[in-house]
């Protein structure tokens, strides 16, 4: 993670379980994310869709949150 804003945590103590997201979304889509690795051989797409996976699936429980379900 780097330092510039658009990457700053807002809510540091959430960093450790938003790792783990991340690796568990990669690995449901068979991206082959390293933890504390180099990602570099990873294509843009590999890496995108790890995020984009990431937002649906946290829109999609502040939705249900919100539903009250």
């Amino acid at each position: 993670m780097t330092n510039n804003q658009s990457s700053r945590m807002e809510v540091p103590q959430a960093k450790e379980a938003m790792d783990k997201f991340k690796m568990e979304v990669a690995s449901e889509l068979g991206v082959p994310l390293k933890n504390n690795g180099y990602n570099g051989d990873l294509t843009s797409a590999q890496n995108g869709s790890v995020g984009g996976e990431m937002v649906r699936q946290m829109i999609k429980r502040q939705e249900e949150e919100m539903a009250g379900r």
